[in-house]
């Protein structure tokens, strides 16, 4: 399975696929430039009107629920049509939806307008969408992780989707099996929106590799997790030397490294 992600992770940089985002405004930038150091195109399009003219020619869509808006609930509305007419694959990050109820309702709502290729969120947020009973605080989980194989693999099933769910282990399910991701550190912890930016990798690699969605979301989170474990054992404790290492050393990964260093179960 490494070499398969390995040749997604090098087909990031050789393909350039472009993201358009609709995003966490306390993370875009962030998001911004950890799809560039992924070696792909970001694109933060989200007032309504461009975003459905701008959604067809983008190679994978985010979405990320985290500051939600009312114009960029619009935007990703008129976004979700326009793609579902190109095929463009979506993954979407159901920032906080166990604690508000509004952003459940805008997740159905975009599932009536197109397939949601990938659905992204921590461990809380996994099990609340699963109808399980998950541990969060505001936009943080709290989850201890037990069950999660089990809620991806239902979520999987129910909606026909990849389920990637980040915690100490990450786990991506799709409907009859799934994969743990033992790459990280705990300094993601330390900083905000290392779940934003995870999903901004996922969605260069599903840009890249539309039709191997759930090795795509694998890849993703691999390299990124495996970015961090490097910068984290050069920063120390220093969780601001650590976000600026993260970046660094996300874009010079390459795929024959995820081979040599990634840790999958």
């Amino acid at each position: 399975m490494l070499k398969y992600c390995a040749e997604i992770w090098d087909e990031v940089r050789s393909k350039r696929p472009l993201v358009h985002c609709i995003t966490n405004y306390v993370t875009v930038n962030d998001v911004a430039n950890i799809i560039l150091a992924s070696g792909a195109s970001p694109a933060m399009v989200e007032y309504p009107a461009e975003a459905s003219g701008f959604a067809p020619l983008a190679s994978a869509l985010y979405f990320n629920l985290g500051t939600l808006t009312g114009e960029q609930e619009a935007a990703m509305l008129e976004a979700s049509w326009a793609a579902a007419s190109r095929g463009v694959p979506i993954i979407l990050d159901p920032v906080a939806c166990g604690v508000i109820g509004r952003k459940v309702d805008l997740i159905e709502r975009i599932k009536s307008l197109c397939k949601i290729q990938v659905l992204k969120g921590n461990a809380a947020e996994i099990k609340s969408l699963a109808g399980l009973a998950g541990q969060a605080q505001g936009v943080d989980s709290l989850d201890t992780g037990e069950g999660l194989a089990e809620a991806c693999l239902q979520l999987a099933a129910e909606d026909k989707l990849i389920a990637a769910a980040t915690g100490e282990v990450d786990i991506v399910a799709e409907e009859n099996r799934y994969a743990c991701i033992l790459n990280g550190t705990p300094l993601f912890q330390s900083i905000t929106g290392a779940g934003c930016m995870a999903g901004g990798v996922i969605a260069a690699c599903l840009g890249a590799a539309p039709e191997e969605a759930w090795l795509a979301s694998i890849t993703g989170l691999l390299a990124f997790n495996l970015a961090g474990e490097r910068a984290a054992s050069q920063a120390g404790n220093r969780p601001g030397t650590f976000r600026t290492l993260l970046f660094d050393e996300l874009f010079i990964l390459r795929g024959e490294e995820l081979v040599k260093e990634g840790r999958l179960e």
